[in-house]
């Protein structure tokens, strides 16, 4: 069955055509060319790569994921384990050929590190860059989407250097002040997406039977992802949806499950949404599985394109 003969999901990014509004999040299942491939052949809209760095990195030690709860929810501290960017650089051109936006996800370590990075993928013919501000900035320093300064000057940096559309991952933000003082810096600084949200770092789950932490790196402190996150990213999808500019557009990601999920964070304002636990937990088959309950549930609503509710969230007022 091919869903485009029941109505329209294609939506935009940064002016890049996506014919199903769901993609991979950067992270699970997407280091190697093969799980890059995996993702090209399935309904995934889009192909993001893991996050890159300068040089490959293997990652924290073992066990660096866990799936906890009611197996939907994980936790995680997989230390950035990828190929480095000079690979990435000569694998991602080639998933072209899946007739979808490539996009390379960026995390250098340093500054100079994540210029020369984005830089690189000039003329390689992908689509796109999304730069992680979701990572540690140095030692003792938190992360650099939660310092402004350092944000700042990266992404202008970045959209400087960059000959493709680029767009950010930021962390989760708590108060709406620091939504609102974010969404200024990229207002002014030529980025063309947004993607909201990376996992809540410093969560802990404590294993009862063994009465020990469920992971082993860094002290068993770790980012969450699953259900228990998609209030939050549902609350920042709709708060930068408030304070962005029109054409920046907005990927939302955090908890999605089901195509209801996909709907709420289209109602909230996203353009597209990321799954990453879901993903992880089940494979590619998601993606179609997710499709088919999103295109379900606007056909028994009675909605034509995601076009006539995307954005259309009812707020209910006290009485």
């Amino acid at each position: 069955m091919d869903v485009r003969d029941f109505i329209d999901i294609s939506t935009e990014v940064a002016g890049l055509q996506l014919e199903y509004p769901v993609f991979n999040a950067s992270g699970p299942l997407c280091v190697t060319t093969q799980e890059l491939r995996a993702i090209g052949e399935s309904y995934s809209g889009a192909i993001l790569s893991k996050s890159c760095t300068l040089v490959p990195r293997s990652g924290n030690p073992e066990p660096r994921y866990k799936e906890f709860g009611d197996e939907r929810n994980s936790i995680n501290s997989m230390g950035l384990p990828n190929l480095g960017y000079r690979e990435y650089v000569e694998i991602l051109p080639a998933l072209k050929s899946y007739g979808k936006p490539v996009i390379a996800s960026v995390s250098g370590l340093t500054q100079e590190d994540s210029l020369t990075i984005v830089r690189s993928f000039n003329n390689t013919g992908i689509d796109a860059v999304e730069l992680n501000l979701s990572c540690p900035n140095v030692p003792g320093k938190p992360q650099i989407g939660y310092d402004f300064e350092a944000s700042k000057n990266l992404v202008k940096g970045a959209v400087k250097v960059s000959g493709l559309p680029l767009g950010v991952k930021l962390p989760p933000f708590f108060d709406i002040s620091h939504i609102k003082e974010m969404a200024e810096i990229l207002n002014s600084s030529g980025v063309k997406f947004v993607t909201c949200i990376n996992s809540p770092g410093n969560g802990l789950v404590v294993d009862v039977d063994t009465e020990s932490t469920l992971i082993h790196p860094r002290g068993g402190f770790g980012g969450i992802g699953g259900p228990c996150i998609k209030p939050f990213g549902l609350a920042n999808v709709r708060k930068f949806r408030e304070f962005l500019n029109p054409e920046i557009s907005i990927i939302g990601a955090g908890g999605i499950t089901s195509g209801s999920d996909i709907f709420e964070y289209l109602l909230c304002g996203a353009d597209a949404v990321q799954v990453g636990t879901h993903f992880m937990n089940n494979g590619t088959s998601v993606f179609q599985n997710l499709v088919y309950e999103l295109v379900k549930l606007i056909m028994d609503k009675g909605y034509k394109s995601i076009q006539d509710f995307k954005g259309n969230l009812r707020i209910t007022e006290a009485t």
